[in-house]
Parts: C-alpha cells; sequence; structure tokens
C-alpha cells in the first residue's frame, strides 16, 4: 500500500511560494534523491503547470538541474484538474471522481506518492487520504501568498526533524 506524503517548501510564517524559495546545493540534491524514490506524484492544476518547467531539458541548466528533471520525467503523474484538457507525458488527468482514483492508487501502488499543491492536500486531508506531511520550513519571512495548510490545521503528531543544508529545516508530522 502507497504512502501518500504533502511536502512543499514554505516561509517561516507558513506561505507557500515557489518564486520565493531558492534551494541550496544540499536541498536541491534532497529534492533529486527524494524524487527518485518515489512512486509517482499527485498534482493540483496549479501546481502541476509550475512543475511542467521539467518537461524540457534546457541548455543552460546546471548537472544537477538535468538530474532532477530526469528523475521527475520518469515518474508517473496524476494532475487533478477539471479545465486541463490535456496533459504532458507520463501523465494523467484525473478530472472526475479524484477520491477514487487517489483510493486505488493507494491500494495498489507501493512506496511513496507525492502530494503537492496546498489546495489538492487540503481536499486529501479532508479525505483522511495523506498520511505524512513535510514542511520544509525556509528562514524567510513573506508575508503574503498561499498558504500551506489551505484550510484548518489538521490535527496532527510530530514525528521528526531534520537539518537539510544550512538553513531548512524539514518537519514531519503525521495525522494524529
Amino acid at each position: 500500500m502507497a504512502k501518500l506524503v504533502y511536502g512543499l517548501n514554505q516561509s517561516l510564517d507558513g506561505y507557500v511560494d515557489h518564486l520565493e524559495f531558492r534551494p541550496s546545493a544540499a536541498l536541491f540534491r534532497h529534492f533529486i534523491e527524494l524524487a527518485r524514490d518515489l512512486t509517482g506524484m499527485v498534482y493540483g492544476r496549479r501546481m502541476y503547470e509550475i512543475m511542467r518547467y521539467w518537461d524540457e531539458d534546457l541548455p543552460d541548466w546546471a548537472a544537477e538541474e538535468h538530474d532532477f528533471a530526469a528523475a521527475w520525467r520518469s515518474k508517473p503523474k496524476w494532475v487533478v484538474s477539471r479545465s486541463l484538457k490535456s496533459v504532458g507525458p507520463n501523465t494523467t488527468l484525473v478530472a472526475d471522481d479524484f477520491e477514487a482514483v487517489i483510493r486505488g492508487l493507494k491500494a495498489q501502488l507501493p512506496g511513496e506518492i507525492d502530494v503537492a499543491g496546498p489546495d489538492l492536500a487540503g481536499s486529501l486531508t479532508n479525505l483522511g487520504l495523506i498520511d505524512e506531511y513535510r514542511l520544509y520550513v525556509h528562514p524567510i519571512v513573506v508575508g503574503r501568498g498561499k498558504p500551506f495548510f489551505s484550510g484548518p490545521r489538521p490535527p496532527l503528531r510530530f514525528v521528526t526533524s531534520d537539518l537539510i543544508g544550512e538553513d531548512v529545516i524539514r518537519l514531519t508530522y503525521v495525522p494524529a
């Protein structure tokens, strides 16, 4: 049975904004290894559109960027959206009954499936489908944006913390 893990970078004040967080070399290596080990990824529309950046190699990328892109492309992805009409390679569009699809993925696949996107994660939290929350806390205050938790924070139990690189702390929680 797969474990559904919601994890994103966030500011000290609880916001997720991909333009505010430039990962250090150590954090980027962490995300490369994480992507390599995943069974797959589930995205909401907005997060998927951001991540489509990795669909094609750019000539000015460093080796690590090519490594991440290769790992990302190799994994199956599911995009929950009613507005998208098509998705890229190795990606399945989930337009209807996303709960049944996600429950099916959890039941049929092994390993970890990454969930990205606060709104989608909020919906999956309300359905009791998120198994673990990983908050990558950066030492920055942005004061605006999309919060990590799209609704009331669910009751959580702290599991562990890890320092990644010099300044990012990963906090891991499970539903209480």
